[in-house]
């Protein structure tokens, strides 16, 4: 496992999760979550939460988990995001993501995320693929 925590808590500056506004609450081995404002800049033109930015939160949620489980030497990188929206969260609220992998293997990691509102509705589920990749 990587030796580095600090490193996969820092969202770095000007990066996607930075404007997006993501934060990580629970990092573990198993299960990653992290919240995201429903913000303006998150949002369709009608005030509610974008599925791009949905599937963005996700992929943030799998990558991180995958890189809490890769070797000092790896990195993921993703390489299949799918979800399904089944309602919406409206501006001003926050949603909450929970990653848990469900296979870990030597090249390819498979995350489930669930997306909620602050109200534990569900807006989206989401698989992501993670490729285990060596570093140059």
């Amino acid at each position: 496992m990587n030796d580095n925590k600090n490193e996969s808590k820092n969202n770095g500056p000007s990066t996607l999760m930075e404007t997006l506004g993501i934060e990580f609450t629970l990092l573990s081995p198993e299960r990653i979550e992290a919240i995201m404002p429903v913000s303006r800049r998150v949002c369709q033109p009608f005030g509610v939460l974008h599925g791009g930015a949905t599937l963005a939160l996700a992929e943030s949620v799998a990558g991180q988990g995958s890189f809490l489980l890769c070797e000092a030497d790896e990195m993921p990188a993703g390489i299949q995001v799918s979800g399904n929206h089944v309602s919406s969260a409206k501006e001003g609220d926050v949603v909450r993501a929970v990653g848990t992998i469900i296979h870990k293997g030597r090249t390819s990691h498979v995350w489930n995320i669930d997306i909620f509102t602050a109200s534990h509705k569900l807006v989206s589920s989401v698989r992501v693929v993670n490729s285990i990749l060596k570093r140059r």
